[in-house]
Order: C-alpha cells, then sequence, then structure tokens
C-alpha cells in the first residue's frame, strides 16, 4: 500500500484550498466562464466542481469505517453540469462552503487510528481500494482540477 504518509497527505489536502482559490482569483474575469471547447468545462466550473465534493467522500469514509464489506460505485458528473450547470452557480457562494468543509475533513483526518487508514472496500472502478488511497484520490482529483484551471489561466491563444 506505500509508504503510508498521512502526516503529508492531510496538510497537502489542508493547503490545497488556497492553492486552487488563489488560481482561480487571477484568471481575468473575461476568461473566468469561457469553454476552451463546447465539451471541457470552463475555470469557473473546475472551481465550483470542487465545492462540495468533499461531502461525498466523507460518507465514503463512514461507509468504509462501518459496513464489514463495503461497496463504492464511481462518481459520476451529472449531465447537468457537463451541459453547463455550474456556470450559474455564485463562485464566491461555492468557495465559501469548500474552505469550511475542507476544515472539517482535515479535523476528522487527523484524528483517524493508524487501522482507520488501512480499512479497504471494494471498489467499482478500481483493483484496490483502502481509506489512504480514497483521501490520495481526494487530492490528485484536486490537483487535476487545478491543473486545468492554470491551464485555462495561462492559455495564450484565447483571441
Amino acid at each position: 500500500m506505500g509508504n503510508l504518509n498521512t502526516t503529508t497527505l492531510i496538510a497537502a489536502l489542508e493547503n490545497a484550498p488556497g492553492i486552487i482559490i488563489s488560481l482561480i482569483r487571477e484568471v481575468p474575469p473575461r476568461y473566468l466562464k469561457r469553454r476552451p471547447s463546447p465539451t471541457k468545462w470552463s475555470a469557473y466550473e473546475h472551481a465550483c466542481h470542487l465545492s462540495g465534493s468533499d461531502a461525498p467522500f466523507l460518507a465514503r469514509l463512514d461507509l468504509m469505517l462501518s459496513a464489514p464489506q463495503p461497496y463504492i460505485k464511481s462518481i459520476v458528473n451529472s449531465p447537468d453540469d457537463e451541459a453547463g450547470a455550474l456556470l450559474s452557480v455564485d463562485l464566491d457562494e461555492a468557495l465559501d462552503p469548500y474552505v469550511r468543509e475542507r476544515a472539517s475533513l482535515v479535523k476528522r483526518l487527523k484524528e483517524l487510528s493508524a487501522g482507520d487508514w488501512q480499512r479497504t472496500a471494494k471498489h467499482e472502478a478500481f483493483r484496490q481500494y483502502s481509506v489512504w488511497i480514497l483521501f490520495r484520490h481526494v487530492l490528485t482529483h484536486e490537483m487535476l482540477h487545478a491543473y486545468r484551471i492554470e491551464e485555462l489561466l495561462l492559455k495564450n491563444d484565447w483571441e
């Protein structure tokens, strides 16, 4: 399962919103909601998507800590979100709960025992899945969206 350095992972999760929010604040307003192509999200949509994404992962944690052989289904973006529903979300109202929910997620993770981190589940799409992998996945998912925001922020051929 690799080196379970939970302290490093928790610190990265704790600091991620600060990185992502500063990135989204750098995007010029005229490009914020602009999609690079009709089927690819704008920087705005990537940021709004991350708000509220901690809740399903906390639900997974609860399931993995309480059920003897939990089964985890993949999360799929809703057709509405893919079609642009996130463009009508208020960005500031989305970022506030993102910061709040992340703080409570971090508090919860700091309370987990070594055994909790190694609890496993059967995942619909992954060969192996543990609490450690779950929260590493939260971080890598978030960094993927951060990278997409940064690409759009730095894109030199918008015009």
